[in-house]
């Protein structure tokens, strides 16, 4: 199965998406002028002054619920194996595409709001639909939805799982060693890692998308700050090492310590995991949101890249180099960097729990553990509302009774099962999603960008009106040559007549209805 996997993954992750992701962000970097430097300070606005309704969750729980799926373990067991199988120049790419991801993101969550839809009285969108409404192409949409079915109900839950089981194994100890039929050998720590993770997992998501946004703006905020200032104090303790530290990450981005196409390679892999810009699953969170403009949600989630790579990640990766606590591989089973025990995965949170523990002893163990159950947590929560949003859009063709039940099934089932199994599968098979939605997501926004430009037509419409100085924001797609924007076509319209001081149409009666 293994070999499969990364049979698999060394296709999908080829140099094309690589420089398919960097030059995607550089593409939509230039086409907006920089959305993600000049419009910075509209970000944070934006992010504080958000309202939700009955049908929509506010901007910041949207960014919330988004970053639930954004800082997850990717921050922290996802950096350390950057570093591990990239060296410390694969941090420098992770920050790249951060910075220009967040153009992209910028693109793709402005889309999602364009061409959302009111279902069973909540906003729905996300690539599936601005690909049949903007592309014209149902039948890509159907392979992206499908995709990220597969990729957020099976294949990604099992990597957060897997690094909480390891977590709370390297915290607390193993245990006794369970053999079962199913999956041989587990450890009691893991085993009851997952029939937790699970049993909450259940409680929240058969509770629906507002109990989800509810639990992340919460607990991902609280944690990512607790996080952010562990590792302060630790970067604060060594900060005689921290000019070496950035000068070593920006110099082994170009040097062939671990190879130039490991840096670049690890680094954008990792970062895309992370970040998730241009992978086509932060766009679902953003249209659930109650926004006057659509390019105010894609601002701020533009923002949500900024907090995952170049706070959390940067966090994670000052912790490791700062206090030596990795290893570099080569080739084979040869080190080229080698400060920590060889049989240490270097695509789990163990150097990260060591290089809290080394500044912090009796800290760095528990305090992972309790962080990746968090952060790994919300992000299966986003996970779920995000293949749910694709089964949703299926079911608008294909209505088959007790699909989102299964997927729940599905999605618990994943769950427990990457809690444990080996770290290497579970990676594998998350690194196989995310490919397949970047492949998918990244080419379909290109092709829109040729066709109608709509993103960018919404952000020179936002900025006009800025410049106007209004206070209420308004959107017409019509006027800007949008097409297939019913959600806004139909606000406009209403706020038109209530403009005019008219009185919305009456619904046609139905036959034999008195």
């Amino acid at each position: 199965m293994q070999d499969i996997v990364n049979y698999l993954n060394g296709l999908i992750w080829s140099p094309a998406l690589i420089y398919l992701c960097l030059g995607a962000g550089l593409f939509y970097s230039v086409l907006t002028r920089f959305v993600q430097v000049r419009h910075f300070g509209e970000m944070w606005r934006l992010l504080l002054s958000g309202t939700s309704s009955d049908k929509g969750i506010s901007s910041f729980q949207a960014l919330a619920v988004s970053l639930s799926g954004r800082v997850g373990t990717g921050n922290i067991a996802g950096v350390a194996a950057a570093i591990g199988f990239g060296g410390p120049g694969a941090v420098f790419w992770m920050w790249m595409v951060a910075f220009l991801g967040a153009a992209t993101a910028y693109i793709e969550s402005t889309l999602a709001q364009i061409y959302k839809e009111e279902d069973e009285g909540q906003y729905r969108g996300g690539p599936a639909y601005y690909f049949e409404k903007a592309m014209g192409q149902k039948w890509y949409a159907w392979i992206f939805a499908i995709s990220t079915i597969i990729a957020c109900g099976l294949f990604l839950p099992g990597v957060q799982s897997n690094n909480i089981g390891s977590a709370v194994e390297t915290a607390f100890g193993a245990g006794s060693i369970i053999n079962t039929s199913f999956f041989g050998e587990v450890s009691f720590a893991k085993l009851v890692s997952g029939v937790v993770v699970v049993l909450i997992l259940g409680f929240i998501i058969f509770g629906g998308v507002r109990r989800i946004a509810k639990f992340t703006e919460i607990v991902v905020p609280f944690m990512a700050l607790a996080y952010i200032i562990i590792a302060c104090v630790i970067v604060a303790l060594n900060i005689d090492q921290l000019p070496a530290v950035i000068s070593m990450i920006v110099g082994d981005a170009f040097s062939p310590m671990a190879g130039f196409g490991a840096a670049i390679g690890w680094g954008v892999k990792r970062g895309v995991y992370s970040n998730e810009a241009g992978q086509g699953s932060g766009p679902h969170a953003a249209a659930a949101a109650e926004v006057q403009h659509p390019a105010q949600q894609g601002l701020v989630q533009s923002f949500s890249i900024y907090i995952d790579t170049l706070f959390v990640c940067s966090a994670t990766a000052f912790m490791i180099l700062i206090t030596g606590a990795y290893n570099v591989h080569g080739v084979g089973e040869a080190f080229l960097v080698q400060n920590v025990a060889t049989d240490i995965a270097a695509n789990g949170p163990v150097f990260t729990q060591m290089a809290i523990e080394s500044t912090l002893p009796g800290v760095g163990k528990p305090f992972i553990a309790f962080a990746l159950f968090f952060f790994s947590f919300t992000t299966i929560l986003a996970y779920y509302y995000i293949a749910e949003t694709n089964v949703a859009w299926i079911k608008r063709t294909v209505n088959i009774p007790g699909m989102v039940f299964v997927l729940k099934v599905a999605i618990m089932a994943s769950t427990f099962y990457g809690a444990v199994k080996t770290a290497d599968l579970a990676w594998g098979m998350g690194d196989i999603g995310v490919g397949l939605m970047a492949w998918l997501n990244i080419v379909g926004i290109v092709v829109i960008f040729f066709m109608a430009k709509p993103a960018l037509r919404a952000l020179r419409d936002y900025e006009e009106q800025q410049k106007k100085g209004v206070t209420e924001y308004t959107f017409d797609p019509e006027k800007l040559g949008i097409e297939n924007a019913e959600y806004w076509n139909k606000k406009a319209a209403t706020e038109a007549r209530a403009k005019a001081g008219q009185a919305e149409p009456a619904k046609a009666r139905k036959p034999g209805v008195a």
